[in-house]
């Protein structure tokens, strides 16, 4: 399990060094709104990239990186690391969840033109994102009391145990299946409902337009509709495609481990690899979505590169002058 144990160190500090300046970048040019989303599209690609910032800070640098490198530091005090492991569970919901109502959006901007005046706009994407955060920090409070210190050295408890109680009484069983329901396995079902939803609306909606433009008697010519419509269909079904592809280990193994009634504590090798590259994954996923827009999006890509010229051209504009 060594080489296993070095790789996993390389993979958090990978994550790390690409995730958290990635998701800079992407709330720096989102916040400027020169992309071509709409005011509702880009407060949830924001929301979506400020709780991916928050994981990779939390799951990966306070939580994964200093347990490796910065063993005994202040934040292996019980109840600093508890607060780390309650911040950076609320941090994945948000993250999760955001891309569940970005995916609702979308369905509801494509297959329902009645409510889409109403629910597509800026200020509706305002209330759902805040009305959720506010509801999923609040859900992750219990994730607090579920740990215990490892040793207590001049009255400060150390180190983060979970508590035995937590595998085995019915509350804390009932509240571990709630939060792993929660985030991802509704969200998964949520997501591929309303893409399957998108799709179907999509091939209807493009059989009736072609036949009304004359395309089904060879006459072939431009639509802007649904050229509009598939650069939107793209975008979503990329970040919720990643979304999926990410967390599908992870999903995979908390169903085996709950329905075997295992405790993780006690996986063999085999298991315990097949968690933690779960837990890769599932953090991998907070870099994705900046390499997503980068590649859908060209006025993003624009943006971008005129971010990376700009220190290079006011650089050689400061030297000019000096010269």
């Amino acid at each position: 399990m060594l080489p296993f144990q070095h790789a996993k160190k390389i993979c958090y500090m990978i994550i790390a060094a690409i995730g958290a300046p990635v998701n800079l970048v992407a709330i720096v040019i989102l916040s400027r709104g020169k992309c071509g989303l709409s005011t509702c599209t880009t407060r949830y690609l924001l929301a979506m990239a400020a709780a991916d910032l928050l994981v990779v800070i939390t799951e990966v640098i306070l939580w994964r990186i200093s347990w490796y490198y910065f063993p005994g530091s202040f934040l292996d005090i019980t109840p600093v690391c508890s607060i780390i492991d309650a911040l950076s569970s609320a941090a994945a919901d948000c993250s999760v969840w955001f891309t569940v109502t970005f995916t609702f959006d979308r369905f509801v901007a494509i297959c329902c033109q009645k409510l889409k005046t109403k629910y597509c706009t800026g200020r509706t994407a305002a209330v759902v994102l805040a009305t959720s955060c506010i509801l999923l920090c609040l859900k992750n409070v219990p994730h607090y009391f579920t740990f215990e210190p490892g040793k207590i050295i001049d009255n400060v408890p150390w180190d983060c145990y979970t508590i035995p109680a937590y595998y085995t009484e019915p509350g804390w069983v009932g509240f571990n299946w709630f939060d792993a329901v929660l985030p991802p396995l509704l969200p998964f079902v949520l997501i591929l409902l309303f893409n399957a939803l998108t799709v179907r609306h999509i091939l209807v909606a493009s059989r009736v337009r072609k036949v009304l433009r004359g395309e089904s008697k060879g006459e072939n010519g431009s639509d802007p509709e649904m050229e509009s419509r598939r650069k939107s269909v793209i975008l979503l079904f990329t970040i919720s495609g990643s979304f999926i592809l990410l967390w599908l280990i992870y999903v995979i193994e908390f169903l085996y481990y709950r329905i075997a009634g295992l405790n993780p504590d006690y996986y063999n090798d085999s298991l315990y690899t097949l968690q933690q590259v779960g837990y890769i994954l599932q953090n991998l996923s907070c870099c994705t979505n900046t390499f997503i827009y980068g590649v859908t999006q060209s006025k993003f890509r624009e943006q971008l590169k005129r971010a990376v010229k700009y220190p290079v051209s006011s650089l050689i504009q400061l030297i000019n002058k000096q010269n």
